[in-house]
This record gives structure tokens, C-alpha cells and sequence, in this order.
């Protein structure tokens, strides 16, 4: 799913009515009549007051539309205008005549504190107060009617975004933004409902179709897209019937030292189950007996350390290189590692240790092949790019780093974010059961083995971060957040093979009954 920006979204609107013939109000009464639907089917009529809030703007237009149409199903609603400006937009003020022609209560206009209607736990608020062209700073007033919504416990649904929130900033104060247990967002979803800093304004979301201009909505590029199952699909590729272990690659993992071991295991193991032909590990001599016994599908080399790789050399031609669980930053690996970029030629997945090397010495990044991959937790990725001020300055600041080095970064979080150049892949699969301990070096096994199939790195590293969180997705099924560990991961990693090719599943139909005799 394409993410688009809010001056891409306005273009679609202008382009939207041009093509079609319409004008902006009419596409307004579509936008609207589409966010009643989805209420009615869920209310059914339900007597449950509504507190439907409108900005002066087209949002609050929106609201209005919304509102009228409710009163005239015969809801139980009270419609008010939050009066912070004396601009009103046009649409604002012909869906204000028009809902004022049906119904004897017309909008209650709030200006000020004393004005906050009483609103209880059991109530619906309907947020249409500012939509995504807010431009100022809200005024005080305003920003405590948002904490009086949060303070009734009702619950509250956004229109389009929750208002105070900006498309492409974090807000000062998360007071002065509505805090939404449900979003209908038109057009696309926003990139703020997936940053650590802004995803807590709504809980749950959804796009909803405004019938824009279809061409518009295909050939527009977009600097986000969302990934999830029908964006994944297409990238998998199926096997033939005559293929062997040849076909798929000969991934090496480098890593380990004295009691990390157990991290070369985890990422081995998920190079092949997420395909690969062959794996081999370099390790220190001590995790030899480890590999053999419990991993038997594993080939092993070792250094010549015991305890640290100190000299990487192997007598294989890998299809890829996994480099960094497990390894430390002794002197010795820093110096092997700086030693193996200077000659090596195939394509890498750094991870973990491989990354604070890199962060340690810098003049290492440019030894790495273009489209390396980079798969740091936070703290990795700050110790990379350096501290960031907020989540869209971390962004900007990874788009750089990718472009100088010619990387490709997966910044690993709740919505892991895969970032090449100016370009973000927001991941929608996984759940809190992935922090623990070794998850992380199951991604990178499984990004590594989707490479050693012939998959592309950009490609590798959206369709391995989308099995990797769908695998926990199934296998919390089984296990629950707490329990997960990430040998489960891995053993799921089939369920989630299989789960692309299922077809949601359909509700039950009531079966007609018998007719009499």
C-alpha cells in the first residue's frame, strides 16, 4: 500500500474532481456519506449518544456530513463547531446550511472552556476537528476540549488523522492531539500511525475508499509504502520441480565468540529454513562441537582462536555472507574484518557486533559492496548515524546515511522500516513477543538466505523482514508474547510460507431454513 504525502493527497482531490466531473463539495459528501456507512453498519441504530466535534475546515466539514447524515437515520446526536478561527472553508459552509436544514438542533459553536458539554465513558466522540493541513500552533482552549475528550474514557473516532497530529512532525505537546481509539483515514494511511512517538495516538486504523482517481492512485510513486501480504506476494518465488540444493546458494554466516555461540546457531538455522540451499559458519574453534551437535545441516570452519575470529579465510565461494551475531569487538575480529572487506566480493548482511565494528571504525563503511544490508536495533542505529532529535529526524537521518553509503538500512522497531536512499518500506507484521533475546539473529539469517536464493537485497531484506514478524504472528498463536523465544521464529517460518497463499477467510452463512410442509 502506497503512503502518500498530504501534498500528494491534495493533488489526488484536485485531480479527483477534475476527471470526474465533481466538485471539491461533492467529493466531500462521498468522503463523509463512506465514514456513516461504516458507523451504521457497526451501530445499527444503536441509541448510543454521539458527540460528533468539526473544525471550521474541510475536516470539520466532513464532521458535518457525517452528522447529518446520522440525524437523518435517526441517531441520537449532538453536533458541535470548534469555533478557533473566523475563516471557514467553503465546503464548511455549505454542509453547515445543509445541516442545518435537517434538524430543529442546530450546532452547539464552542469558543471556549466553559463551553465543554458533560460526555460520559459510554458516549462516541467523532474527532473531525482539524484534518491534516494544520498549520499552527492550537490554541489553549482547544487543547484542553482534547484532554477533556481523553478524560471522559469514551470512545473516539478520527477523521482521516487525530487532530493536533501533523503528517511529517511530532507534536510539541501530546496534549494538544487527540488521542483516537480508532482512525478512517482516506486515501492512504499516514506514516505517523507507525513511529514510536506518534503510533499512541490511535489504536487501531483504517483506509477508507473516497473513490480518488484511479490513475492517479497507480502511477503516483510515493516516497512510503506499507508492506504487507499482497505487497510481499509478489516477490516470492516459487521452485521448480527439477531443482536442487544447488539452485538455492551456499550462504556462509560469520560470527561467534566464547559463549555466543548459540547466535551463529539462531541465524544459521533460519538461512535455511527460509530456503537456502547450503550453509556454512566460520566461528572460533570453540563453538565447534556446538555447530556439529546441534545443528548437524551446518558445515563448519573454524579459525584458528579459540575464543575469537581473528583471521577469516575459507576455501568456499558463498552466494552471500551473514556477518556479525555473536562475534565482539575484540581488536583482533576488527582488524579480520577490515582484512575480509578489503577482498571480499560477495553480497553482505551485517548484523549485531558487524555493525559496532562499523560504528567503531567508520572508514569501514566504505569498503562495503553497494546494497549491503544493515539490520541495527536502536542502539546499533544511534551509534551509526548518531542521536536523532525525534522519530522523522532518525528518518532523515537513516535516508542519508543509505544515500552516502549506498546501504540499505533496516531499522529494526515495532514497524521495522526498511530504508534505501529516500525511499522507507514500513513493515506491518510482528508483535511485542520479538524482544527477546536471538530474535534479531533470526532476521538476519532469514534476509541472508533469502539472498542466497537469488532474491535481490531490497527484496530480501522487505520479504525477510515480513516473514520474519508474520512467523511470530502465527507463533504467538501457541505461545503468547511472554513465552515466544526465537527458536520459535524459526520453527514457524514455514507457517509463514504457507500463510501467503491462504485466502482470508470468509464468515459462516446462516443456513436458510427448512420451508413448511
Amino acid at each position: 500500500m502506497k503512503i502518500f504525502s498530504k501534498e500528494q493527497i491534495y493533488e489526488g482531490d484536485k485531480l479527483t474532481a477534475e476527471r470526474q466531473n465533481i466538485t471539491s463539495t461533492d467529493l466531500m459528501e462521498r468522503a463523509g456519506t463512506q465514514i456513516f456507512n461504516w458507523m451504521h453498519m457497526r451501530m445499527q441504530g444503536a441509541q448510543v449518544p454521539i458527540h460528533v466535534f468539526c473544525g471550521i475546515g474541510n475536516n470539520g466539514g466532513d464532521g458535518l456530513v457525517i452528522a447529518r447524515h446520522l440525524i437523518t437515520h435517526g441517531y441520537n446526536v449532538k453536533t458541535y463547531v470548534v469555533n478557533c478561527s473566523d475563516k471557514r472553508s467553503k465546503d464548511f459552509l455549505i454542509n453547515y446550511d445543509r445541516i442545518k436544514n435537517v434538524t430543529k438542533n442546530w450546532p452547539t459553536l464552542l469558543s471556549c472552556t466553559e463551553d465543554f458539554p458533560e460526555m460520559h465513558h459510554d458516549d462516541i466522540i467523532v474527532d473531525a476537528v482539524f484534518g491534516i493541513g494544520l498549520n499552527r500552533p492550537i490554541d489553549d482552549w482547544v487543547k484542553a476540549l482534547f484532554m477533556h475528550f481523553r478524560a471522559t474514557k469514551a470512545f473516539t473516532l478520527a477523521i482521516d488523522i487525530p487532530s493536533g497530529l501533523s503528517t511529517d512532525k511530532v507534536p510539541e505537546s501530546e496534549d494538544a492531539v487527540v488521542w483516537a481509539g480508532y482512525t478512517l483515514s482516506f486515501a492512504s494511511a499516514k506514516l505517523v500511525f507507525f513511529l514510536p512517538e506518534t503510533a499512541k495516538y490511535t489504536v487501531q486504523w483504517e483506509v477508507l475508499d473516497i473513490g480518488l482517481d484511479q490513475e492517479f492512485l497507480y502511477t503516483t510513486t510515493t516516497k512510503v509504502d506499507l508492506i504487507g501480504k499482497h505487497e510481499v506476494l509478489p516477490m516470492y518465488i516459487p521452485r521448480e520441480k527439477f531443482s536442487h540444493k544447488g539452485h538455492f546458494g551456499h550462504a556462509l554466516i560469520i560470527g561467534g565468540s566464547y559463549g555466543k555461540i548459540g547466535a551463529v546457531t539462531l541465524a544459521s538455522r533460519a538461512v535455511l529454513s527460509a530456503g537456502a540451499g547450503l550453509i556454512s559458519v566460520f566461528i572460533p574453534k570453540c563453538g565447534y562441537n556446538v555447530i556439529q551437535t546441534s545443528f548437524p545441516e551446518a558445515m563448519v570452519i573454524t579459525d584458528t582462536d579459540n575464543e575469537n575470529i581473528t583471521k577469516i579465510a575459507f576455501d568456499i565461494e558463498p552466494t552471500v555472507i551473514g556477518f556479525g551475531v555473536g562475534i565482539g569487538t575484540s581488536p583482533k575480529t576488527i582488524s579480520a574484518f577490515e582484512a575480509f572487506l578489503k577482498q571480499n566480493k560477495a553480497p553482505l548482511v551485517i548484523d549485531a557486533d558487524g555493525i559496532n565494528i562499523l560504528a567503531k571504525k567508520k572508514t569501514l563503511l566504505k569498503l562495503l559492496p553497494d546494497q549491503t544490508i544493515l539490520t541495527p536495533h536502536p542502539k546499533e542505529l544511534e551509534r551509526l548515524i548518531g542521536k536523532w532529535k525525534d522519530d522523522f529526524d532518525k528518518l532523515k537521518k537513516v535516508k542519508s546515511f543509505s544515500k552516502k553509503y549506498k546501504l540499505i538500512v533496516v531499522a529494526k522497531g515495532a514497524n521495522t522500516i526498511t530504508v534505501l536512499q529516500d525511499k522507507l518500506y514500513v513493515n506491518t507484521t510482528g508483535n511485542p513477543g520479538l524482544a527477546t533475546a536471538g530474535s534479531g539473529d533470526v532476521l538476519t539469517g532469514i534476509i541472508t538466505g533469502l539472498i542466497s536464493q537469488g532474491y535481490a537485497p531490497l527484496t530480501a531484506a522487505i520479504f525477510g523482514v515480513y516473514l520474519h514478524g508474520k512467523s511470530a504472528d502465527i507463533a504467538i498463536e501457541d505461545f503468547g508474547y511472554q513465552s515466544l523465544i526465537a527458536s520459535h521464529v524459526i520453527d514457524y517460518l514455514g507457517e509463514a510460507y504457507i500463510d501467503l497463499f491462504k485466502q482470508p477467510e470468509q464468515p459462516a452463512q446462516k443456513e436458510e431454513e427448512a420451508p413448511n410442509e
